[in-house]
């Protein structure tokens, strides 16, 4: 999955580079180039991740809870990047309830703290268990 999130990052870094700059306002590019940034940051912690678990945590022993940074990364990414992409395009897009996401940003924002936090947890666990 980090996989692809980085390769759709990386295509919309160079939408946002080229096409976006004609079509919105400068300010609205840097509010897409922030999505793109945090969408690639995090596309490249849940490639980071996958390795880690591999590396020093054996399949068979992973706790349930070990998978929600994934899972916190997967939704700051839709939280996050995606209601900057939908807000920096606000001005050529109409969509209904373009109110509601803007509060959906700081969501993403937690989300991706959550992640971090969850990943720092399962290093911590794991070499207490040691």
């Amino acid at each position: 999955m980090g996989l692809i999130l980085a390769g759709i990052a990386v295509m919309l870094g160079a939408f946002g580079a080229h096409a976006l700059k004609s079509l919105v306002p400068a300010d609205k590019v840097i509010i897409f180039e922030t999505g793109v940034r945090y969408q690639f940051m995090h596309a490249f912690a849940l490639i980071l991740f996958s390795f880690y678990l591999q590396h020093d945590l054996s399949i068979s022993n992973q706790p349930k809870w070990i998978k929600w940074t994934a899972r916190f990364f997967l939704l700051g990414i839709m939280c996050f990047s995606g209601s900057l992409y939908l807000l920096s395009l606000q001005s050529i897009c109409s969509y209904p309830y373009a109110k509601l996401v803007g509060p959906i940003t700081p969501l993403g924002g937690l989300f991706f703290m959550l992640g971090w936090a969850n990943w720092v947890r399962v290093v911590w666990l794991h070499k207490v268990d040691k």
